[in-house]
């Protein structure tokens, strides 16, 4: 595989920081250039962290010397030295959104972390094992862009990557009625417990925006492509409800769920265990081998024990069992800034470099 030059807009941030240390040693990626906000611009990237580095694991070696641009002011200079960048700002949605239609018209493809252009109809939304056929509509967003090279994709918000991967090969009998309850942990804030003490002992019933975009999100990711845009599924129908806990990563989510065509446990833990999308036949880099594991212990799957499984890139899914108001409910965990934010952006980066999109 050929080597790409990338950029990390928003170096400085916890997603920022995520990305850093994921593309550190990738065999496809290397990081040439860092950007944030013009109050980190100039300064070099251990400066610029500094005491906001959140991440277990040090500053990269390689990138602790490099010095921070200004996302804005040096975005021409920035699109001259790579090929891609991830974008993870901390910024107004509208203000994202003219940013990363600014970089992706100066010819750079943007892998966004962000949820700004989610729901632009030509802009796809990728969870690369679940829908990676909806990077074909980039090609209807390059003409909207009048961009040959150019073009944004995004990956979905972080809490439905934890039950939208159990839930889509269980599509064929009819997903009619969908309850998810997501317990979210306070990295998807961009906080720490040392920078967040008031959540200890603490659980919040209300996270801002969360259970929109986790009752619409899966609806585009199950979408089609029609007339150059991305049509929303119909069905099924969902609701959630999003609490924040005082957990540092991984998201959990209690799903319930009824069908047209009721089918058999034995079923659904045959197309769990089996599932396979293209990043497994690919193999790519960051692509859990087993994607979806299945525990059969009544206690599992736990935050603490089962977040990192596979990288970090893997779903675990428990306690799969009929229920008295749906047919089934199960439980499931994904880590949050690794499969469900900056993890699931390497891999969607690395799924369009396999297609030749940033060629």
């Amino acid at each position: 595989m050929k080597q790409y030059k990338v950029g990390i807009l928003g170096a400085t941030g916890m997603v920022g920081q995520r990305f850093a240390t994921l593309l550190a040693n990738h065999p496809w990626f290397n990081v040439t250039v860092l950007a944030a906000s013009p109050r980190s611009a100039g300064k070099t990237y251990e400066e610029a962290a500094g005491a906001k580095w959140a991440m277990t694991e040090p500053i990269p070696e390689n990138l602790k010397s490099m010095i921070v641009k200004d996302l804005n002011a040096d975005m021409n200079e920035i699109v001259s030295q790579v090929d891609f960048v991830f974008c993870a700002v901390d910024m107004k949605k509208e203000e994202i959104k003219a940013l990363e239609e600014r970089y992706a018209k100066a010819e750079c493809p943007v892998i966004s972390n962000n949820s700004a252009h989610r729901f632009t109809p030509d802009v796809p939304m990728v969870v690369p094992e679940l829908n990676p056929e909806h990077i074909e509509i980039i090609e209807s967003q390059r003409k909207r862009l009048g961009t040959k090279k150019g073009f944004i994709a995004v990956k979905s918000n972080c809490s439905i990557q934890s039950y939208v991967p159990a839930l889509h090969p269980l599509r064929k009998f009819g997903l009619k009625n969908v309850l998810a309850c997501t317990y979210q942990a306070i990295s998807g804030a961009g906080k720490t417990f040392e920078t967040w003490p008031e959540m200890v002992d603490n659980l919040i019933p209300f996270i801002g925006g969360e259970e929109e975009k986790s009752e619409q999100e899966p609806l585009k990711v199950w979408g089609e492509i029609k007339n150059g845009q991305i049509v929303k599924a119909e069905t099924p129908n969902i609701t959630t409800q999003c609490l924040r806990v005082p957990v540092s990563n991984g998201h959990t989510a209690a799903v319930f769920v009824s069908f047209e065509n009721k089918p058999s446990k034995e079923e659904i833990l045959k197309l769990w265990e089996e599932f396979k999308g293209v990043p497994q036949e690919l193999e790519l880099p960051s692509a859990p081998k087993q994607f979806i594991h299945y525990f059969t212990e009544d206690n599992r799957p736990q935050a603490k024990l089962d977040r990192m499984l596979e990288g970090g890139m893997a779903v675990s899914v428990g306690r799969l069992r009929e229920d008295t108001q749906y047919d089934y409910k199960f439980v499931c965990l994904s880590h949050n800034t690794l499969r469900g934010a900056a993890g699931g952006g390497v891999l969607l980066a690395e799924l369009l470099a396999a297609k030749g999109y940033f060629d």
